[in-house]
């Protein structure tokens, strides 16, 4: 498959992962009965045993043996990035049930920020002149909407750092998408479901209906369960863009999730927007037009190079 392909495909599955991960508050407020702690230690499980069913059926029940043997620095690659997404889901559910909705929402607007720093800085990325004035107008909107915010957002740029650098380890992880998420669960799965089970006979659970202790019913069990499906999905897209683009193009596109967080927010919950926030919110919306511009643009100009070459 040539570059300009897996170029393409890449750019689509960004785009489909961060519509995914920007609706994904409707379905964690189906959950918010369920403790935070409860809901991160399912979406471990289901989603190690979802990926994990999915490589044994399609490489053998000695699909983990066969990636890891002799990749010592894979090993430790993939058991970093696994912590590192499983200390973000847990950062993120506990600010939104402990009320710093806005600061996680800012989080994930300077992560895309910090995405393009680490392609330049780390991976000898370029950025095209456009790029330059979109990264540099998002800039200014996320510095106006941490001056209004009014303190050091600790948990944004928490949230920020470590989706950041899980980004990075998964670009230099060779290794493909989901085989990837599978070692980063499995590493995960043992200590998670040894605290779930506990959690469960102490009563601290909810899942098992144990005599004597509280149970969350067959509805919130089944999106607990499917709560695998919807954090795998998005990893698994994620994870295949980060090979095939740039972390540049990435770090831009991301700003799909946290606008269509936004709109959730204000339109569905009815969470408060002035005209403060709605001046930041504007610079980064117009940094991604002018972002996608100068992409249709270069791809443009790259075809037309091409059938030049051709003739």
């Amino acid at each position: 498959m040539s570059a300009n392909a897996q170029a393409v495909r890449g750019t689509w599955a960004a785009v489909g992962t961060f519509v995914l991960w920007g609706v994904a508050p409707l379905y964690w407020h189906l959950l918010k009965a369920v403790p935070s702690l409860q809901i991160v230690l399912h979406r471990v499980v289901w989603s190690a045993l979802l990926v994990g069913a999915f490589l044994v059926w399609r490489d053998g029940r000695h699909w983990l043996r066969d990636v890891l043997a002799g990749q010592a620095r894979l090993r430790w690659m993939l058991l970093l990035s696994g912590v590192l997404i499983a200390g973000n889901w847990g950062l993120y559910i506990w600010a939104v049930n402990a009320g710093h909705v806005v600061e996680t929402a800012l989080g994930y607007f300077i992560n895309p920020l910090l995405n393009v720093v680490i392609g330049v800085l780390f991976l000898r990325e370029r950025l095209r002149p456009l790029q330059w004035v979109s990264v540099a107008i998002a800039l200014g909107g996320v510095l106006w909407l941490t001056v209004q915010y009014g303190r050091f957002p600790w948990i944004a740029l928490t949230l920020a750092a470590s989706f950041g650098l899980y980004g990075v380890l998964r670009k230099l992880a060779h290794v493909d998408s989901v085989t990837g998420l599978g070692v980063e669960s499995a590493y995960l799965l043992l200590p998670v479901l040894g605290v779930l089970l506990w959690s469960e006979w102490n009563g601290t659970g909810g899942f098992l209906p144990l005599p004597g202790r509280p149970s969350y019913g067959p509805g919130l069990d089944a999106l607990l369960v499917l709560s695998g499906l919807v954090t795998a999905l998005p990893l698994i897209g994620f994870a295949y863009a980060v090979r095939r683009i740039s972390l540049t193009s990435v770090g831009v596109l991301q700003y799909i999730a946290p606008t269509l967080q936004f709109l959730i927010g204000v339109f569905v919950f009815a969470e408060p927007f002035d005209r403060t926030r709605l001046v930041g919110f504007a610079c980064i919306w117009l940094a991604l037009a002018v972002f996608v511009i100068d992409g249709l643009l270069h791809g443009r100009r790259q075809r037309a190079q091409a059938l030049a070459e051709l003739a």
